[in-house]
């Protein structure tokens, strides 16, 4: 045993995840064990910090390297410091995505680590993955057995979502797209055309194919065209059009030389096409005009991924995004014009004029009753922006329910300049099951004395910078006892997830785990490696004493 010891020891340099992976295989294969769960230990310790508590689940669902459908559970919680913790406790196989089957898989696994589905306050879902058609009738299902797990959607996926109601609802967004995805694939088509680019001293893009980024050949095509234009991945638009603008004169030129050098004549018939369309004022402006609208989002998008990131401030942070796009709306089309008519002088492209009749450009022959500018302006500036600031409203509508509301009055920010006694007393009758009448009423006794005593100027209360930050402070000044209610309420509120970002990740330590060498890895042993891999920072902190003690009450043949 003493061989074991020394493994074990964590004194040593924290080792690669592939050594983690080598190590815990060559173990289990000297050992001959029966059975061996490394996770174990880790995950006695996360339900020992949950200890009972109030949770929400975040979900989702993947297809990994053998094809098998999977669901991720993250559980999110307020630990005893009062602090946001969110810990993944495993995978689960399913044999297919309906909204029952997704139930019982997630409450087989709670089940497994005796958590009561009864205990879910909150439920989170990634919104653009394919259990996106079930996400209603889990939700439903859930609810019917804990009528106060509410479902937050997955707010930084919709964003990108967003994106793509924009694409389907206007041709000329549509159109867009489509253009600089078609020319993302032909100039990767060939080691040729990154010759070319290469003696065109394209520097951003060669620092880009150098470090992986991009690749060659179809590697190119997925990701610096496809995962650019991917409607699932966070802020890949945004940065696609930024590398086009920087890089738009070697694209230009690469492509000039593919219109009169290509090997065939589809090669230069797709290049004259691409000229052609890439080098028009519309393409210049739409592009300034989308990366732009982009920009917007993808500052909202960084910062909902964050972990430790409260539902509070997510509304902040998307009221602030949808009046920076009214204010885009209302004075900022002249100055989008300008750009891209400088960008346009700059590239010796045509600026037509803007008072002309504008002419269909599928038709050429037939004009319209409006002038070039009307089209723009309105047709297709305040058009994107008008859609993208009501699919907020839309798709966000649960920013304006009691709930939230409730939520936004506990916020201590300026001496809890939003509180609102009647809208958090109406928070509190959102749970039923934790605020009974009696409940009700200490609650308000308590919230009267509350109020007075954050307002007395006591140092610990004001700098405070969200509900979170509450918490914590009333868990540090041991007042926890003394508000019950109220704490009992910021956990709650707490608890509410507003991203799935760490399942998420959970999926991407699952493709460095298995790949294609280790695609024998079984569905227990990859689930194994993944807690203790996720959430190493629980497995590193677990004594020796405790693995070794698991080790020698194993039965060893």
């Amino acid at each position: 045993m003493d061989k074991f010891v020394m493994r074990l020891d964590r004194s040593q340099p924290s080792p690669s995840l592939s050594q983690v992976n080598a190590n815990l295989s060559h173990l289990i294969d000297e050992l001959n064990l029966e059975s061996l769960e490394p996770d174990s230990e880790t995950l006695k310790v996360i339900i020992g910090d949950l200890n009972g508590d109030y949770f929400g689940i975040l979900v989702d669902e993947s297809k990994h390297i053998s094809h098998k459908e999977q669901v991720a559970l993250v559980l999110r919680y307020v630990d005893k410091n009062g602090e946001v913790v969110e810990r993944f406790v495993g995978l689960v196989h399913v044999s297919d995505t309906s909204a029952s089957s997704l139930k019982e898989a997630i409450y087989s696994l709670l089940l497994e680590h005796s958590l009561s589905p009864s205990k879910i306050r909150g439920q989170g879902y990634d919104g653009a993955s394919n259990m996106r058609g079930e996400i209603n009738g889990l939700k439903t299902l859930i609810m019917k057995d804990s009528p106060s797990a509410y479902y937050i959607h997955c707010f930084a996926h919709q964003l990108q979502l967003i994106l793509v109601a924009i694409a389907k609802k206007y041709l000329d967004v549509e159109d867009f797209f489509c253009h600089v995805t078609y020319m993302l694939n032909v100039i990767g088509g060939s080691f040729k055309r990154r010759d070319s680019l290469r003696l065109l001293q394209a520097e951003k893009l060669e620092q880009l194919l150098e470090s992986g980024e991009v690749h060659t050949g179809q590697g190119l095509n997925q990701e610096w065209g496809l995962q650019g234009l991917d409607d699932n991945r966070w802020g890949s638009h945004f940065k696609t059009l930024d590398n086009f603008i920087v890089l738009f004169l070697s694209i230009v030129r690469v492509l000039e030389v593919i219109k009169y050098e290509g090997s065939t004549s589809n090669d230069r018939n797709q290049a004259k096409y691409l000229l052609s369309e890439i080098k028009t004022f519309k393409f210049i402006f739409m592009l300034h005009l989308m990366l732009k609208v982009l920009a917007l989002s993808n500052e909202l998008s960084k910062t909902l991924q964050k972990r430790d990131q409260d539902i509070i401030n997510v509304v902040e942070f998307l009221n602030i995004t949808k009046k920076r796009l009214q204010d885009m709306r209302e004075s900022e089309c002249e100055s989008l014009l300008e750009c891209a008519s400088s960008f346009c002088v700059m590239h010796d492209i045509l600026i037509p004029k803007m008072n002309e009749f504008y002419f269909l450009e599928k038709l050429k022959r037939n004009s319209s009753s409006i002038c070039y500018s009307h089209h723009l302006r309105v047709q297709i500036f305040c058009a994107v922006i008008d859609v993208q600031l009501q699919e907020l409203n839309d798709r966000f509508d649960v920013v304006s329910s009691n709930l939230i509301l409730g939520m936004a009055r506990l916020n201590p920010v300026n001496s809890f300049a939003n509180y609102d006694k009647g809208r958090i007393m109406t928070l509190a009758k959102c749970y039923p099951n934790e605020f009974d009448e009696v409940q009700i009423r200490d609650l308000s006794y308590q919230l009267d004395t509350f109020i007075i005593h954050m307002r007395c100027g006591n140092a610990k209360f004001s700098n405070l910078q969200g509900i979170s930050d509450l918490a914590k402070a009333l868990v540090e000044i041991n007042l926890v006892e003394t508000y019950s209610y109220i704490y009992l309420l910021l956990k709650l509120t707490l608890i509410l997830p507003v991203a799935t970002a760490t399942v998420e990740r959970a999926f991407l330590s699952m493709k460095q785990i298995k790949n294609d060498e280790r695609n024998s890895m079984g569905d227990q042993y990859l689930n194994d490696c993944l807690v203790c891999y996720i959430e190493r920072d629980v497995f590193t902190n677990v004594s020796n004493d405790v693995i070794i003690d698991r080790f020698q009450n194993m039965k060893i043949h």
